[in-house]
């Protein structure tokens, strides 16, 4: 298995890739957006984070002829059946924003007792567009969503996602810590290891 030295970003998330770049430089691997090489974000069409991940991915490695990683994430909420689930970026509509996700996710929950929650993170690594053999690891996070929003840090749903380890929300948390509790980060260490694998 060739070893990977630059890898295209799909992305256009501007914390993600600073994430990315920090996590893999270590290992020797340059990170780069896809908007840099002008390449425009792929469509989000399926069910599961999964696929959603691998077409993101695969879209971004065919257009710049690299190795591409993707990330597809959101949140799950057990009396949602799920949801907002692969639609949390866009739970309200568009344009996205985080605010109008909030107030509907809140109101969903309103007359519901379950309140339990989880962040999923599924990360899809390609050598090349045709890959056959993608690697491809996960991570969760597991919570409850609260009423009031609590914490300036993090974004999307985090104002409203207790952790239930520490009692604080993911607006809350130093970034340190978040890291190591968060879906994103549980995913990202799988991925490492197995790139310190091969």
């Amino acid at each position: 298995m060739q070893s990977i030295s630059r890898l295209v970003l799909a992305s256009a998330n501007p914390g993600k890739l600073r994430e990315f770049r920090r996590l893999l430089a270590p290992l020797g691997i340059e990170v780069i957006a896809q908007a840099e090489l002008g390449i425009p974000e792929a469509d989000e069409p399926h069910l599961t984070f999964v696929e959603n991940a691998l077409a993101k991915a695969r879209h971004a490695s065919a257009h710049a002829k690299l190795p591409a990683l993707a990330d597809d994430s959101g949140v799950c909420v057990r009396a949602l059946g799920g949801a907002p689930g692969v639609l949390s970026a866009r739970y309200a509509g568009e344009p996205k924003s985080d605010a109008r996700n909030n107030a509907k996710l809140i109101a969903a929950l309103a007359e519901v007792a379950d309140r339990r929650a989880h962040y999923a993170c599924v990360l899809a690594l390609l050598r090349h567009a045709d890959d056959p053999e993608p690697i491809i690891t996960e991570g969760t996070w597991h919570g409850t969503i609260i009423d009031a929003p609590r914490g300036a840090g993090g974004f999307g749903y985090d104002p409203h996602f207790l952790d239930g380890e520490t009692g604080l929300t993911g607006a809350e948390l130093p970034l340190e810590k978040k890291n190591e509790l968060s879906h994103r980060g549980k995913a990202m260490r799988a991925l490492i290891e197995r790139l310190r694998g091969e």
